[in-house]
């Protein structure tokens, strides 16, 4: 098992600094739905708070081409009706 670090750092309400022996980034949201921009892009998280369930992917940034991919909330809206 290797050593990790890290520290979260609160800079406004529902805006955390995040530093790592990777880099830094920057989480954006509350309980339940988060972005994190970091050196590798931006990620985009939905969860259901308490129950340590969440989905998280990779999210477009500017200037990326689009796809056809639903939307982030649209892939969890599906998952959690059954579809």
């Amino acid at each position: 098992m290797g050593l990790c670090f890290r520290k979260t750092i609160s800079v406004l309400p529902g805006v955390r600094l995040n530093i790592s022996k990777s880099g830094v980034s920057a989480s954006i949201g509350t309980k339940g739905a988060t972005i994190n921009l970091g050196r590798k892009g931006a990620r985009g998280t939905v969860g259901l708070p308490g129950t340590g369930l969440s989905y998280s992917e990779k999210l477009p940034l500017p200037g990326d081409r689009p796809g056809r991919q639903p939307s982030l909330l649209g892939k969890v809206v599906g998952w959690l009706s059954g579809s």
